[in-house]
């Protein structure tokens, strides 16, 4: 069979599975995934020793350090994996919810309600944690899953994908629910992004260059996974020693993942007295500084940052810095340089951290917290497909909400339109 026809087949068999989903019960669902939690645990063995042949490779081709960490599955990261699926277990399942019901003065009685998308194509990079998250929230939400991971991963998705998928086999989920293209051939991608008669929804997750070619080829809706240039803003009312912790971990906690900060803004008016402590304890963490002329007077021996800088998702311990003379010229600066993700302001002064938080076009804006907690975990989501920097038709974490549509359903008893 060639490989179109392959993946159309995979394609119809999930539209087939996402108008059979809509007859499974939550309870249904819930038991399942609860379920596919205990096997990733009963089987990390398996995905532990699948994932290392992912990593041997990352290292024989010289990947950075950030990518083979954003590779990496330790027992704790299957852990966590496996609570993602039970926290999402015991969210409330959206579908059916009624969002708004009234009647009309005909009679009529109109209820707005969430329904699934239907087919949903998630492509991604290097984090093979992304599988077993989208497999439990795409389940959850109704929808019928399509996934094609990237060939740096390629071990460690099938195997997670094998475990899952034997589960919902064993409980008799419909066929075709959950699907991985095993082909790391990327003409794979070109063709599933012509399927727009079978696909809902495509979303995609990894670097720039991936996001614009699907942008560029798709026939289907795309949500957009984009950059993560993350900004801190430390103010002039600023608790320093807040700012600095807040700081620290925004940028060392995790720099591979796409809500660390790239960029931290100071004011003038603080410049002296926060820059040289903060940039000291980032040397002593091994981060690279590349710093505005300001910058560069009052902390001796650091790069200077150029126009680039302020434009790159390092995803590594490298930090551009810039002394900004207002809060005026640091929100003009994070919406310029920004791409609209996550972003936060460390001030105690109340108006100036609503001015922020209003003004900043971001999906996620925070008063005094680091950009580290942009994640559907954190946000008590259970999980997340990504962060979506769009506006329509989701922005931020999406999760199991934010994988529904609504639709009309009306009940009238012999109205006509006159």
């Amino acid at each position: 069979m060639s490989l179109k026809n392959e993946l159309i087949n995979i394609a119809k068999q999930a539209q087939t599975a996402s108008r059979k989903m809509l007859e499974v019960s939550s309870a249904e669902k819930n038991k399942a995934l609860r379920e596919m939690a205990k096997a990733l645990l009963e089987h990390k063995s398996i995905i532990i020793a699948a994932n290392k042949k992912d990593i041997s490779r990352a290292k024989k081709l010289k990947l950075s350090e950030a990518f083979i960490d954003r590779l990496t599955l330790s027992e704790k990261r299957i852990k966590d994996m496996a609570g993602s699926l039970n926290e999402v277990s015991r969210l409330n399942d959206p579908v059916g919810e009624v969002m708004a019901a009234w009647r009309r003065p005909n009679g009529l009685w109109i209820h707005k309600v969430r329904v699934p998308i239907g087919v949903i194509a998630i492509i991604y990079e290097s984090r093979p944690n992304v599988t077993a998250d989208c497999i439990g929230l795409c389940f959850k939400s109704g929808n019928s899953v399509i996934l094609r991971g990237g060939s740096e991963s390629i071990n460690s998705n099938l195997a997670i994908f094998r475990i899952l998928k034997d589960v919902l086999k064993a409980r008799k989920m419909p066929e075709g629910s959950i699907n991985i293209i095993t082909t790391t051939d990327r003409a794979a991608v070109d063709t599933l992004l012509k399927l727009n008669d079978h696909i809902d929804l495509v979303i995609p997750r990894g670097g720039e260059g991936l996001i614009r070619r699907v942008v560029s080829l798709s026939r289907i809706p795309v949500i957009k996974h984009y950059k993560g240039i993350c900004h801190v803003y430390v103010d002039e009312w600023a608790d320093l020693e807040m700012a600095q912790k807040i700081c620290f971990n925004a940028k060392v906690q995790r720099p591979g993942v796409c809500n660390a900060m790239e960029s931290m803004l100071v004011h003038e008016a603080v410049a002296a007295g926060f820059l040289p402590s903060m940039a000291k304890k980032f040397k002593d963490a091994g981060v690279e500084i590349r710093g505005c002329p300001v910058t560069r007077r009052i902390c001796k021996g650091i790069k200077r940052a150029t126009d680039k800088d302020y434009h790159t998702e390092y995803l590594d311990l490298i930090l551009s810095v810039k002394v900004v003379r207002d809060l005026d010229e640091a929100i003009d600066h994070i919406n310029h340089y920004g791409t609209k993700h996550s972003d936060t302001i460390v001030t105690e002064d109340y108006k100036n951290a609503l001015k922020f938080l209003r003004q900043v076009d971001s999906a996620c804006v925070y008063a005094n917290a680091s950009t580290r907690f942009t994640d559907g975990y954190q946000f008590g989501m259970g999980a997340e497909i990504g962060i979506s920097t769009d506006k329509l038709h989701c922005r931020g974490p999406m999760a199991l909400e934010e994988l529904t549509t609504y639709k009309y359903i009306v009940f009238g008893n012999g109205q006509i339109r006159e």
